[in-house]
Protein backbone atom coordinates (compact mmCIF):
# COMPACT_ATOMS: atom_id res chain seq x y z
CA UNK A 1 0.00 0.00 0.00
CA UNK A 2 1.45 3.40 -0.98
CA UNK A 3 2.30 5.67 2.06
CA UNK A 4 4.61 8.17 0.79
CA UNK A 5 4.89 10.15 -3.00
CA UNK A 6 7.53 12.60 -4.58
CA UNK A 7 6.08 15.38 -6.57
CA UNK A 8 8.75 17.19 -8.89
CA UNK A 9 6.88 20.47 -8.78
CA UNK A 10 8.95 21.96 -12.11
CA UNK A 11 12.29 20.86 -14.11
CA UNK A 12 13.50 24.32 -13.54
CA UNK A 13 16.74 24.58 -11.46
CA UNK A 14 19.38 27.35 -12.01
CA UNK A 15 22.01 24.62 -11.60
CA UNK A 16 21.49 22.70 -14.35
CA UNK A 17 23.89 19.52 -13.15
CA UNK A 18 24.25 17.46 -16.54
CA UNK A 19 23.75 14.59 -14.48
CA UNK A 20 20.34 15.60 -13.14
CA UNK A 21 17.82 12.29 -13.48
CA UNK A 22 14.86 15.47 -14.56
CA UNK A 23 17.05 17.30 -17.06
CA UNK A 24 16.68 20.07 -15.10
CA UNK A 25 17.47 23.63 -16.60
CA UNK A 26 17.37 27.35 -15.73
CA UNK A 27 14.61 27.97 -18.18
CA UNK A 28 12.36 24.28 -17.39
CA UNK A 29 8.80 24.75 -16.63
CA UNK A 30 5.50 22.85 -14.56
CA UNK A 31 2.51 21.76 -15.12
CA UNK A 32 1.25 21.76 -12.26
CA UNK A 33 -1.05 24.81 -10.46
CA UNK A 34 -1.79 24.84 -6.70
CA UNK A 35 -5.86 24.59 -7.34
CA UNK A 36 -5.36 20.90 -8.27
CA UNK A 37 -2.56 20.07 -6.37
CA UNK A 38 -3.87 21.03 -3.24
CA UNK A 39 -7.02 18.53 -3.38
CA UNK A 40 -5.11 16.06 -5.12
CA UNK A 41 -3.04 15.51 -2.78
CA UNK A 42 -5.34 15.91 0.48
CA UNK A 43 -7.37 12.99 -1.35
CA UNK A 44 -4.37 10.76 -1.73
CA UNK A 45 -3.99 11.76 2.57
CA UNK A 46 -7.34 10.62 2.66
CA UNK A 47 -6.79 7.37 1.46
CA UNK A 48 -3.52 6.33 3.49
CA UNK A 49 -0.96 8.58 2.02
CA UNK A 50 0.90 9.89 4.88
CA UNK A 51 4.09 12.16 3.45
CA UNK A 52 4.66 14.30 0.50
CA UNK A 53 8.25 15.33 -0.44
CA UNK A 54 8.35 18.30 -2.96
CA UNK A 55 11.38 17.81 -5.58
CA UNK A 56 12.38 19.48 -9.05
CA UNK A 57 13.86 20.52 -10.40
CA UNK A 58 14.09 23.20 -7.62
CA UNK A 59 10.89 23.46 -5.87
CA UNK A 60 11.87 26.84 -4.54
CA UNK A 61 11.38 28.47 -7.94
CA UNK A 62 7.87 26.96 -8.34
CA UNK A 63 6.48 30.12 -7.45
CA UNK A 64 3.28 29.12 -4.97
CA UNK A 65 5.38 26.77 -2.83
CA UNK A 66 4.28 28.93 0.21
CA UNK A 67 1.13 28.57 -0.92
CA UNK A 68 0.92 24.83 -0.95
CA UNK A 69 3.16 24.40 2.07
CA UNK A 70 0.38 26.55 3.94
CA UNK A 71 -2.55 24.80 2.01
CA UNK A 72 -1.09 21.46 3.44
CA UNK A 73 -0.25 22.32 6.56
CA UNK A 74 -1.51 19.66 9.21
CA UNK A 75 -3.34 17.53 6.38
CA UNK A 76 -0.07 15.57 5.61
CA UNK A 77 3.69 15.67 6.35
CA UNK A 78 5.50 17.78 4.11
CA UNK A 79 9.24 17.89 2.90
CA UNK A 80 11.00 19.40 0.42
CA UNK A 81 14.86 19.03 -1.01
CA UNK A 82 16.36 22.27 -2.46
CA UNK A 83 19.82 22.34 -3.51
CA UNK A 84 20.00 25.88 -1.25
CA UNK A 85 21.02 28.70 -3.79
CA UNK A 86 18.09 30.48 -3.02
CA UNK A 87 17.95 30.28 0.97
CA UNK A 88 18.54 33.61 2.17
CA UNK A 89 17.35 34.93 5.15
CA UNK A 90 14.38 36.31 3.68
CA UNK A 91 13.68 32.65 2.05
CA UNK A 92 13.90 30.90 5.49
CA UNK A 93 11.40 33.40 7.23
CA UNK A 94 9.40 32.96 4.68
CA UNK A 95 9.68 28.74 4.88
CA UNK A 96 9.40 29.32 8.42
CA UNK A 97 5.54 31.04 8.25
CA UNK A 98 4.57 28.33 6.12
CA UNK A 99 5.94 25.82 8.37
CA UNK A 100 7.25 22.64 6.42
CA UNK A 101 7.78 19.27 8.49
CA UNK A 102 11.55 18.79 6.68
CA UNK A 103 13.72 20.45 4.83
CA UNK A 104 16.97 18.83 3.10
CA UNK A 105 19.32 20.35 1.24
CA UNK A 106 21.41 18.48 -2.04
CA UNK A 107 24.86 18.55 -1.66
CA UNK A 108 25.28 17.52 -5.28
CA UNK A 109 29.30 18.62 -5.59
CA UNK A 110 31.38 17.23 -2.60
CA UNK A 111 34.84 17.87 -3.93
CA UNK A 112 33.36 21.64 -3.38
CA UNK A 113 34.15 23.24 -0.50
CA UNK A 114 32.38 26.43 -0.54
CA UNK A 115 29.15 24.00 -1.60
CA UNK A 116 29.70 21.57 1.56
CA UNK A 117 30.61 24.65 3.80
CA UNK A 118 27.78 26.29 2.40
CA UNK A 119 24.64 23.41 3.14
CA UNK A 120 26.37 22.86 6.42
CA UNK A 121 25.83 26.28 7.67
CA UNK A 122 22.13 26.38 5.93
CA UNK A 123 21.49 23.66 7.77
CA UNK A 124 22.20 24.94 10.86
CA UNK A 125 20.57 27.85 9.96
CA UNK A 126 17.10 26.17 9.59
CA UNK A 127 17.62 24.25 12.22
CA UNK A 128 17.83 27.46 14.65
CA UNK A 129 14.42 29.08 12.78
CA UNK A 130 12.86 25.56 14.19
CA UNK A 131 12.85 23.80 10.84
CA UNK A 132 14.14 20.16 10.64
CA UNK A 133 16.70 19.89 8.19
CA UNK A 134 19.26 17.47 6.80
CA UNK A 135 21.49 16.77 3.66
CA UNK A 136 21.25 14.96 0.89
CA UNK A 137 24.52 13.53 -0.11
CA UNK A 138 25.37 12.63 -3.82
CA UNK A 139 28.12 10.09 -4.04
CA UNK A 140 29.87 9.24 -6.75
CA UNK A 141 32.05 6.46 -7.55
CA UNK A 142 34.58 9.13 -9.00
CA UNK A 143 34.47 10.75 -5.67
CA UNK A 144 34.66 8.74 -2.83
CA UNK A 145 37.28 10.56 -0.63
CA UNK A 146 35.60 13.83 -1.56
CA UNK A 147 32.41 12.63 -0.44
CA UNK A 148 33.51 11.03 3.04
CA UNK A 149 35.50 13.68 3.40
CA UNK A 150 32.72 16.28 3.15
CA UNK A 151 30.04 13.25 5.54
CA UNK A 152 33.01 13.93 7.99
CA UNK A 153 32.74 17.54 8.07
CA UNK A 154 28.99 17.49 7.90
CA UNK A 155 28.91 15.29 10.93
CA UNK A 156 31.91 16.53 12.87
CA UNK A 157 29.47 19.57 12.95
CA UNK A 158 26.47 18.15 14.36
CA UNK A 159 24.61 17.07 11.09
CA UNK A 160 24.79 13.05 11.81
CA UNK A 161 23.97 10.30 9.88
CA UNK A 162 20.22 10.37 11.23
CA UNK A 163 19.72 14.07 9.06
CA UNK A 164 22.09 12.81 6.29
CA UNK A 165 20.86 10.60 2.98
CA UNK A 166 23.51 8.99 1.53
CA UNK A 167 22.43 8.93 -2.28
CA UNK A 168 24.80 6.86 -5.22
CA UNK A 169 25.08 8.39 -8.25
CA UNK A 170 23.40 6.66 -11.17
CA UNK A 171 24.43 5.63 -14.56
CA UNK A 172 27.81 4.30 -14.79
CA UNK A 173 29.72 5.94 -11.31
CA UNK A 174 27.43 4.27 -9.10
CA UNK A 175 29.23 3.40 -5.49
CA UNK A 176 28.57 -0.37 -4.38
CA UNK A 177 27.00 -0.57 -0.85
CA UNK A 178 30.01 -1.43 1.09
CA UNK A 179 31.73 1.98 -0.77
CA UNK A 180 28.43 4.06 0.54
CA UNK A 181 28.87 2.34 3.75
CA UNK A 182 32.58 3.45 3.99
CA UNK A 183 31.57 7.15 2.72
CA UNK A 184 28.95 7.11 6.01
CA UNK A 185 31.86 6.11 8.68
CA UNK A 186 31.20 2.44 8.08
CA UNK A 187 27.96 3.08 10.69
CA UNK A 188 24.34 2.89 10.21
CA UNK A 189 23.22 5.11 7.14
CA UNK A 190 20.12 6.17 5.01
CA UNK A 191 19.72 5.49 1.39
CA UNK A 192 17.71 4.97 -1.26
CA UNK A 193 15.60 1.70 -0.43
CA UNK A 194 17.16 0.29 -4.13
CA UNK A 195 20.80 0.15 -2.81
CA UNK A 196 21.28 -3.15 -2.77
CA UNK A 197 19.49 -3.56 -6.23
CA UNK A 198 16.79 -2.23 -8.51
CA UNK A 199 13.58 -2.88 -7.03
CA UNK A 200 10.38 -1.50 -6.88
CA UNK A 201 9.12 -0.18 -3.25
CA UNK A 202 4.96 -0.95 -3.33
CA UNK A 203 4.95 1.99 -0.27
CA UNK A 204 6.17 4.97 -3.20
CA UNK A 205 5.94 6.39 -6.59
CA UNK A 206 7.11 9.48 -8.16
CA UNK A 207 5.45 12.08 -9.93
CA UNK A 208 6.83 14.18 -12.77
CA UNK A 209 6.51 17.65 -13.10
CA UNK A 210 4.69 16.61 -16.72
CA UNK A 211 2.47 14.62 -14.18
CA UNK A 212 4.18 11.10 -15.56
CA UNK A 213 4.17 8.50 -12.80
CA UNK A 214 6.80 6.03 -12.33
CA UNK A 215 7.96 3.89 -8.93
CA UNK A 216 10.92 5.53 -9.00
CA UNK A 217 12.15 9.30 -9.78
CA UNK A 218 15.45 7.94 -11.93
CA UNK A 219 13.18 5.08 -14.17
CA UNK A 220 12.41 5.66 -17.95
CA UNK A 221 9.57 3.32 -17.23
CA UNK A 222 6.42 5.89 -16.78
CA UNK A 223 2.87 6.20 -17.19
CA UNK A 224 0.42 9.55 -17.55
CA UNK A 225 -1.61 10.62 -14.20
CA UNK A 226 -5.15 11.54 -16.07
CA UNK A 227 -6.77 11.94 -13.34
CA UNK A 228 -5.53 14.17 -10.22
CA UNK A 229 -7.49 12.14 -7.68
CA UNK A 230 -5.35 8.89 -4.96
CA UNK A 231 -7.75 6.81 -7.55
CA UNK A 232 -6.03 8.05 -10.48
CA UNK A 233 -3.02 7.49 -9.17
CA UNK A 234 -3.88 3.23 -8.70
CA UNK A 235 -4.35 3.75 -12.30
CA UNK A 236 -1.63 4.75 -13.41
CA UNK A 237 0.83 2.64 -11.77
CA UNK A 238 -1.55 -0.65 -11.91
CA UNK A 239 1.04 -2.68 -14.50
CA UNK A 240 3.47 -0.71 -14.30
CA UNK A 241 6.51 -1.59 -14.66
CA UNK A 242 10.75 -1.04 -13.93
CA UNK A 243 13.43 0.30 -16.19
CA UNK A 244 16.68 -0.21 -14.43
CA UNK A 245 18.30 3.51 -14.63
CA UNK A 246 21.66 2.76 -15.72
CA UNK A 247 20.59 0.55 -18.60
CA UNK A 248 21.04 3.10 -20.88
CA UNK A 249 24.47 4.27 -19.75
CA UNK A 250 25.41 0.80 -19.96
CA UNK A 251 24.71 0.20 -23.45
CA UNK A 252 26.95 3.11 -24.44
CA UNK A 253 29.46 1.55 -22.33
CA UNK A 254 29.28 -1.13 -24.41
CA UNK A 255 29.12 0.41 -27.88
CA UNK A 256 32.07 2.66 -27.29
Amino acid sequence: MLERISIELTNACQKGCSFCYNQSRPDGGTTWQVGSLVPFIQDCAANGIRAVSFGGGEPLQFAAIFDLLRDLNGKIFRSLTTNGLLLDEAMVDRLHAARPDKIHISIHFPQSSPEVERVQRQVHQLEAAGIRSGVNLLVARSNLQAASEAAARLRDSGIGNDRIVYLPMRGQDTPTPDEMGEVAGSKKFQSMSCLMGCASSPRFCSIGWDRSVAWCSYTRARQTLDELTYAGLLKAIDGLGLIYCGEENAERARSA
